[in-house]
């Protein structure tokens, strides 16, 4: 097979990656790709919002299976667009990825599936989202309603945080449109975990747990990011939380999708706070989260193509997913000012010369300029460490993160910590 994999970030390494080791893979292609891509694939100059670009490309190299990494083409409509010239692709359609276009849909959705979730309120109006703010109480989260890149959900303490908050979204355009309608809701208590799963719209098969650290900085201080680092999987969800998000989640979520006639083939990501009373959804995804794919695939032992044939098929074919007994994690590399504004073209030094399958750097903002690899976003590596215990995975992660140099670079230092010192399971 020929594969097309849409994107350019960790996540859409991680996937390449992923795929050089299946049996059914001859050559992989990624728009627009990165660095790291190069050294796996061919990367061709496409935005992944160049619907049409990314189908005529598809068509003119005989793509066998497109594999689309970020939300923004899915909730443009690519799926629609290749589907629609018969081009085979992993991936929800628009009115399917709808789940994390927009955080509205989403939370009506949730109220009208019994999914459990925070109390919230949906505003268009700015006057009307302040008034509710002043006769409310506090701690609420507030939302921008469309495409943020992981930074448009913000925790508010008192009144004058959330007028800023809302006036910053509706009025000064934070998010650009995005920020045109909001959610308001309760700021939910307990422990973040992300459950990704596979689903053909009828079958779902959960992957393992994972957790983000979202705050730029340690003690998860400072303003939200894209995600600063994640490992896999989580030591204190039990099995029985698990049958519960599976049972609570993910199950209702496919079925009332489906009811709508909304049928999603790819992965539904739920973004979950966890506490002794069970899961309630902070946010669904319509894609692998990153980064928690760079955590959680070089766990998985599936060959990753046979899935994704069995999911654009309409047939999941694998009675369950199987993974390494041992632990992961990915520690994020970002250049200095992120998640607010920062400079590109820096040399990056100190890449391992060659990549094991238990230590590994996947690239995200990178590009090639001429010899150098130098940097070409906020986020810029991944450093992924597998081990037998978590201990030791966070040490391998940490040992080469602190080899790589490039100016102004910085990372968490307490990526996973937390886990290790968190014995008790949650149950219910």
């Amino acid at each position: 097979m020929k594969i097309l994999v849409v994107g350019s970030g960790g996540r859409e390494h991680t996937i390449c990656w992923k795929l050089s080791k299946s049996k059914l893979v001859s050559k992989i292609f990624c728009a627009p790709g990165n660095a790291g891509i190069a050294d796996i694939g061919k990367c061709v100059p496409f935005s992944v919002d160049d619907i049409p670009g990314l189908a005529n490309l598809a068509k003119q190299e005989g793509i066998d299976l497109t594999v689309v990494g970020p939300e923004l083409p899915l909730t443009l409509g690519i799926v629609d667009e290749f589907e629609e010239r018969g081009l085979r692709i992993f991936g929800p359609t628009k009115e399917a990825a709808i789940i994390e276009g927009s955080k509205a849909f989403a939370k009506e959705f949730m109220r009208k599936y019994h999914i459990p979730t925070a109390p919230f309120k949906v505003f268009d109006d700015r006057e009307k989202a302040l008034r509710f703010c002043n006769d409310t109480r506090y701690p609420l989260v507030i939302k921008a309603d469309g495409l943020a890149a992981g930074k448009g959900a913000i925790i508010v303490d008192n009144i004058q945080q959330a007028r800023n908050t809302v006036d910053s979204m509706m009025v000064d355009k934070r998010f650009g449109d995005a920020g045109s309608k909001v959610v308001i809701e309760d700021k939910l208590v307990g422990e973040e975990v992300t459950v990704m799963a596979f689903t053909d719209g009828e079958s779902i098969l959960p992957m393992l747990p994972s957790q983000d650290h979202k705050p730029v900085f340690d003690k998860d201080q400072g303003p939200n990011t894209g995600g600063m680092g994640a490992y896999c999987p989580v030591p204190f969800i039990s099995d029985r939380l698990m049958v519960d998000i599976l049972d609570l989640v993910l199950e209702p979520t496919i079925r009332g999708l489906k009811a709508e006639g909304r049928t999603f083939k790819g992965i539904l990501y739920a973004g979950l706070m966890v506490n002794e009373r069970g899961p309630k959804v902070i946010e669904f995804n319509c894609r692998f989260g990153d980064p928690e794919t760079q955590a959680v695939l070089p766990l998985l032992k599936n060959d990753l193509a046979e899935i994704f044939v069995s999911i654009v098929d309409g047939n999941i074919s694998l009675e369950d997913l199987t993974w390494q007994d041992a632990c992961s994690v990915c520690v994020i590399l970002a250049s200095d000012g992120y998640p607010g504004s920062y400079e590109k073209g820096k040399p990056i030094s100190g890449l391992p010369a060659k990549q094991t399958d238990q230590r590994l750097v996947f690239h995200a903002g990178t590009k090639r300029a001429g010899d150098k690899t130098v940097t070409n976003g906020g986020r810029v590596l991944g450093v992924t460490s597998l081990d037998v215990n978590l201990h030791d995975a966070i040490a391998g992660a940490y040992e080469v993160a602190e080899k790589i140099k490039f100016d102004g670079s910085f990372f968490r230092t307490d990526i996973g910590r937390k886990a290790t010192m968190r014995k008790s399971k949650f149950t219910r």
